[in-house]
């Protein structure tokens, strides 16, 4: 469901224009918008990381009871002061005339090597909506996990990624144990253990 905006919450644009253009891009945005108390605020400037709209798929077996998930160096995390390296769904960016449903099979084809037979929607966020336009629409994936597991990624990607299938209760203890800290990978299997009896009943 989409968020509800109240009928006193506008924006105004005065001008964006691109700050820095690299492998990501950032832009500084001018806008003003409506106040709680009424009228407008100042002109406000914030600079925004330009990521795009991103999907994911924690791809689950129904019968094994196991979710697939992936490992890999993200710089982010390295300089957030982090370990680089942490359990993640799979994930990529949507491109031009590709819908979330389409990278999110495609994704788990080229990240795990796994095929995705049916999809369930667990929703879209904004990753970091103070300073990032990056959204995620995530899917539950229906998968078959015998055999799961290696190294997989694209070589013109520079992807090196460990492919795990995982039993539900044991992931569901490494966010216990505070060993998966990203957010969509948090979230994922934090919504398959408020529906898992369902979905399990549903893809029996």
């Amino acid at each position: 469901m989409a968020i509800v905006p109240l009928p006193t919450e506008k924006a105004e644009l005065i001008e964006r224009t691109v700050a820095f253009r690299g492998y990501f891009r950032v832009a500084q945005y001018r806008f003003r918008h409506t106040l709680y108390q009424g009228g407008l605020s100042g002109e406000v400037k914030r600079e925004v990381f330009e990521r795009g709209e991103a999907a994911a798929v924690l791809p689950y077996d129904p019968v094994r009871d196991e979710v697939v998930l992936i490992r890999q160096f993200r710089a982010g995390s390295y300089a957030a002061g982090r370990h680089p390296w942490g359990w993640e769904t799979v994930a990529g960016i949507i491109e031009e005339g590709e819908s979330p449903e389409d990278v999110a099979r495609r994704e788990a084809v080229e990240e795990a090597a796994v095929t995705i037979t049916d999809l369930l929607p667990m929703g879209s966020v904004v990753l970091s909506p103070g300073a990032c336009s990056e959204t995620c629409t995530s899917f539950l994936g229906r998968t078959d996990t015998k055999g799961v597991g290696g190294i997989f990624g694209l070589e013109s990607e520079n992807e090196d990624i460990l492919v795990k299938a995982v039993p539900f209760v044991e992931a569901r203890a490494m966010l216990e144990r505070n060993e998966c800290d990203n957010a969509v990978a948090v979230m994922a299997l934090q919504w398959l253990a408020l529906h898992r009896d369902d979905v399990r009943n549903r893809w029996r």
